[in-house]
């Protein structure tokens, strides 16, 4: 098999099977290094997206990639790092393929 076309299709199969949503991530998240575990979490699923501190005290993230990889990011999100304290997890999904640049810090 050509691998130009290997690679095409895989790259067509991929966009159909992308989720894209943002999560806003409550409790004890501000102050705690949540930004960049979300972002190493992100760069370690291989995920496109950001991550940002909100005025209300809670994290809001976007991200972009595979649906299961996107699930178990939103999973472990829920869980933090040691210093936070997750109270909720608010996921709105949202229209695939809006950016799909490195994972980084806003």
């Amino acid at each position: 098999m050509d691998r130009g076309a290997s690679a095409a299709e895989g790259k067509a199969r991929s966009v159909d099977d992308l989720k894209r949503v943002r999560i806003i991530v409550r409790g004890i998240v501000q102050g705690v290094g949540f930004r960049f575990f979300a972002m190493q979490l992100a760069r370690d699923y291989g995920l496109a997206g950001w991550v940002r501190n909100l005025d209300d005290g809670s994290v809001e993230v976007e991200a972009e990639g595979e649906e299961l990889i996107v699930n178990s990011f939103i999973k472990d999100l829920g869980i933090g790092p040691r210093s936070s304290e997750v109270t909720a997890v608010d996921v709105q999904p949202l229209q695939p393929g809006q950016d799909r640049t490195r994972f980084r810090v806003r």
